[in-house]
């Protein structure tokens, strides 16, 4: 399939470069008018994910995933939510463990490839009266997934997925974050999952021994992650297993990729520039601008995302349906 061609190109002036595009969005855009109906989804380990629907009778669902410390309260989540519930779809945005506003019961928390949190969910919403579910994920959740779905055999309700801001290759994504001007995305997001581990640490046998040394994500995960997902041998070893982009062509349903080229997280090869231009279901879109889950748009009330999601779901997803 040929690449996709980009209509990203109407950004505000202000935003003139990739940090300003991806720290303005996350820090200053708020969306107004959601109202969730919360459900706690109880899993067979002990633990429970919180889903924050928004029904509206349809036939169609629309499954938001969301990145690294995100929630269902982001506004890349409440746009394409509040945006697609206007157009005929209900929605179910889920939480990861430990981000939903209450800490989660168990030690371990999530990541990149930790799938069986997303296939439970997916299985809440094929227990429901739909024809046809699409699934969305921004950053990490874009790739959580991918993952899923090139994985295992899916339910043919499933009908297609949509990415933006995709670490595809998780090493790849991190050794972007150590560069020089880029560091500072990794500096916060240590700085979360710290505050974390230590409330964890306060409600449990937590263990939290020389936290104060991790700096970087290959720390914090040989630290901490690799010791509540066992069974890689180092940081390495992990990255190479989760990573999505091992997956891609096993996925069996349209996906369609959007990862613009001045993404500050994203390395080369987060861009599966080769596997797109082979696949029948695997489309790329590279905007020249964007950022990371910036994508702004003049109109201030959605994103170019929404827009984008919309027409491929139109043109591709659901030609003909």
């Amino acid at each position: 399939m040929p690449l996709q061609e980009s209509n990203y190109n109407n950004s505000p002036w202000y935003l003139f470069n990739a940090h300003l595009e991806t720290i303005v969005p996350s820090l200053f855009y708020k969306v107004k008018g959601i109202e969730y109906e919360r459900e706690r989804l109880e899993l067979e380990d002990t633990d429970f994910l919180d889903l924050d629907w928004i029904r509206g009778g349809n036939g169609r669902l629309l499954i938001l995933s969301h990145g690294l410390e995100g929630s269902s309260d982001r506004h890349y989540i409440q746009r394409p939510a509040k945006y697609f519930a206007k157009k005929g779809w209900d929605i179910l945005a889920w939480n990861n463990r430990s981000c939903s506003g209450e800490m989660n019961r168990l030690p371990r928390f999530y990541h990149h490839g930790a799938t069986e949190d997303l296939a439970s969910v997916v299985d809440r919403a094929l227990g429901e009266n739909y024809q046809e579910l699409v699934l969305m994920g921004y950053s990490m959740g874009g790739g959580m997934q991918q993952k899923y779905l090139g994985e295992r055999k899916i339910d043919d309700r499933i009908k297609g997925a949509i990415s933006f801001s995709v670490p595809c290759n998780v090493k790849d994504s991190a050794e972007q974050l150590r560069l020089k001007g880029n560091q500072m995305y990794e500096r916060r997001f240590i700085k979360k999952l710290k505050e974390k581990i230590f409330e964890k640490s306060s409600m449990m046998e937590f263990d939290i021994e020389g936290i104060e040394k991790v700096k970087t994500f290959p720390q914090f995960d040989e630290r901490f992650t690799l010791k509540l997902f066992p069974g890689y041998k180092d940081a390495e070893d992990f990255y190479k297993k989760i990573t999505s982009d091992q997956f891609l062509h096993k996925i069996t349903v349209p996906l369609l990729i959007v990862n613009a080229k001045n993404d500050p997280m994203l390395g080369d090869k987060c861009y599966p520039i080769e596997l797109a231009r082979k696949s029948d279901l695997i489309y790329l879109e590279m905007p020249e601008k964007g950022g990371h889950v910036g994508f702004t748009s003049t109109q201030r009330d959605f994103s170019y995302m929404e827009y984008a999601a919309e027409k491929f779901i139109d043109d591709v997803i659901l030609e003909g349906s």
